[in-house]
């Protein structure tokens, strides 16, 4: 993995944690507490300045409720891992509502296709 690759890494579990964390509805502070690490630490990670490693992952899973697996999905840049993705943010929604994701997301890829 070459360094642009791993900066794009980097930044797209950074964002996934970040989110994880807002949807936890924690603050920097609370997180860098709850792993005894300084707050520094933890926007670090979340601004993709540092990957975590496989313990720290599995420890942010902890404090967020979630899998790890969960985080690194959000991360990936894999259609099956998006598509998970997508299954997991329609699932609570009602008929109505995922039918207008889905036509959002028909008209939009239509339209980048057209470019």
């Amino acid at each position: 993995m070459n360094k642009t690759e791993q900066d794009r890494l980097a930044g797209s579990i950074g964002r996934a944690i970040a989110k994880q964390r807002v949807r936890s509805q924690m603050t920097q502070e609370e997180v860098a507490e709850r792993l005894g690490v300084g707050n520094e630490a933890v926007s670090r990670i979340e601004r993709g300045r540092v990957i975590p490693n496989i313990v720290r992952l599995i420890e942010l899973a902890e404090v967020f409720n979630c899998e790890a697996a969960e985080l690194l999905g959000q991360a990936s840049f894999h259609i099956d891992d998006q598509s998970s993705r997508m299954k997991q943010l329609l699932a609570p929604l009602n008929q109505n509502d995922r039918q207008l994701v889905m036509d959002l997301v028909e008209n939009l890829t239509t339209r980048l296709q057209q470019g």
